[in-house]
């Protein structure tokens, strides 16, 4: 009973959360700017990106790891939102009443899971228009586009700790744009790791956005996968295991 309890408040959180996203419906435009880095990458870098480097067109090696970067980007809202919930007294409500502390930031989770679901959906199609052509077949697609939802459910997690572990709202998103913006870039999110100094390559090839892009890339393009996938889970089921209890004890201890 008590697990069929929790999942019935945290679908209520979750609904809260996303009527509050139905009154700023703006909030679901997050995803605008790695589009509009897609098409800054694509004109101005591709053409000496492209070729050797890829051995492809470059549309076809980016855009995977853009709509990776669009799941990152919302996930940063999980943070943000628990601390303005704390900001705003929300925080006492949900004390008050008798539902569980895991609910709180499972249904903030979720709730940001179905964001991220629409503006991942946003940039495939986006993809697709500007020519990107997924070679993996249907099954292989869904697998990778689910691989990148569970991805985001893990910095979703991190994003609830920072969220949670600090008091200002503006701080929050500062320090979340301060680690997650340089683990992108140290990464096989926008060049191949092969393009990169031999002394940074080891570091980046066990950065978990590495991981998970490599193994995306490869579903959608028809490339073994076997190997990043089994190594894209492994970090995402430790990045949930360490980050979810902590973020439940330092959702307890706060005041």
């Amino acid at each position: 009973m008590f697990p069929a309890r929790v999942l019935r408040q945290s679908l209520a959180i979750c609904r809260r959360n996303l009527l509050q996203l139905k009154g700023d419906p703006l909030q679901a435009f997050d995803v605008i700017m790695p589009m509009l880095l897609a098409g800054v990458f694509i004109s101005v870098f591709g053409g000496a990106i492209g070729g050797a480097a890829v051995g492809s067109d470059y549309k076809q090696y980016l855009l995977p790891g853009i709509m990776i970067q669009a799941v990152s980007v919302v996930s940063m809202a999980t943070g943000i939102g628990l601390n303005m919930d704390f900001d705003s007294g929300m925080m006492d409500r949900f004390r008050s009443i008798s539902i569980a502390r895991s609910s709180v930031l499972i249904g903030r989770i979720t709730a940001d899971l179905c964001r991220m679901a629409v503006g991942l959906a946003l940039v495939f199609l986006f993809s697709l228009a500007i020519g990107f052509r997924p070679q993996g077949g249907t099954l292989a697609t869904l697998a990778s586009i689910a691989l990148m939802l569970a991805f985001g459910v893990a910095l979703a997690w991190i994003s609830a700790f920072i969220g949670l572990a600090i008091r200002s709202p503006q701080t929050v998103q500062s320090v979340g744009f301060a680690w997650l913006v340089p683990v992108q870039f140290a990464s096989s999110l926008f060049v191949p790791t092969d393009t990169m100094p031999d002394w940074l390559r080891p570091v980046i090839e066990l950065n978990p956005i590495t991981l998970v892009c490599d193994a995306c890339r490869n579903l959608m393009l028809g490339v073994d996968a076997t190997g990043t996938v089994i190594g894209a889970l492994l970090w995402i089921g430790a990045l949930i295991a360490v980050f979810a209890p902590a973020s439940v004890v330092c959702y307890s201890h706060r005041s």
